[in-house]
């Protein structure tokens, strides 16, 4: 049997994923915060999902999992490592709270580098363990390529996953390791029940604040029309089976409008996103 690791099991993509690759015969191990939710996976997913309880900014934690999942193992490689768990922090890019940039940094980019530093040598970057190398697959968004208005910290943590990921795919091509990089447009998971909950009260005295709401209403409204999240439960799969992976795979409800945003001069994206948010009359 196959074994995976998923960061961010409890919800949305990581859920989905760790469904889908359990029903294809593979061991899940799934990283969650907290215990209770570690008792539903179990109960949801059955003997073949395996709880780890960390916060992948927690370094200690994280090599602790890693040393449950190799005893676990008993001398196999994992066939894979899906970087998943994240957050998204809005606001306008003057205006949001240091502290808040630290901490969107620290769980969307330091994190991954401290699950995969981790995870690694169980990869095959340690010799002497038994199967092929192992895959990696980064989920990162229609942000790591473009940066959207109030969305700096979010937009800022997935170009450097992107990075990242560029440059280990290509240091690992030494153990025969692949990287893979998902990067999708809006998604129906929780985060946008997290969007509707965001107090922006902090933002009201200042000429950003109704171009926010705009632009929360806009990103609500993609929320709802957006890929199914089960398509990237089954894109990981893909990922991680078909015998040569793109190096990212960028995906969309409207690819059509994904790819024209993609061409079209910056500077008139701009002004349409500008003026679809009320930043410009």
């Amino acid at each position: 049997m196959q074994s995976v690791v998923i960061t961010g099991a409890s919800t949305g993509i990581g859920l989905s994923a760790a469904k889908i690759l359990v029903d294809k015969g593979f061991r899940v191990f799934g990283s969650v915060r907290k215990a209770n939710d570690s008792e539903r996976l179990t109960r949801e997913l059955g003997s073949n999902f395996v709880p780890l309880l960390f916060d992948v900014t927690d370094e200690a934690a994280v090599l602790a999992a890693a040393r449950n999942v190799r005893d676990a193992l008993g001398g196999e490689r994992l066939a894979g490592l899906v970087n998943n768990a994240g957050i998204a922090v809005p606001g306008p890019a003057l205006e949001v709270p240091l502290d808040d940039y630290r901490r969107q940094l620290d769980i969307n980019a330091m994190g991954p580098v401290i699950v995969t530093r981790a995870f690694a040598p169980l990869l095959g970057t340690e010799s002497g363990l038994k199967g092929q190398p192992g895959r990696i697959v980064m989920i990162s968004s229609v942000a790591g390529k473009n940066g959207s208005p109030f969305t700096a910290p979010y937009a800022m943590s997935k170009h450097a996953l992107e990075a990242f990921s560029e440059s280990l795919r290509r240091e690992l091509m030494l153990f025969g390791i692949d990287v893979i990089v998902l990067g999708p447009a809006a998604v129906k998971t929780p985060i946008w029940d997290k969007t509707k909950a965001t107090d922006i009260a902090r933002y009201s005295n200042t000429p950003y604040f109704k171009p926010l709401q705009n632009m929360l209403a806009y990103a609500l409204k993609l929320g709802e029309t957006g890929l199914p999240v089960e398509k990237l439960g089954y894109l990981v799969h893909h990922v991680l089976t078909v015998q040569r992976p793109k190096v990212r795979y960028a995906v969309s409800a409207e690819p059509a409008q994904l790819a024209m945003a993609n061409v079209m001069p910056k500077r008139m994206l701009d002004r349409i996103i500008a003026k679809r948010v009320g930043l410009l009359p």
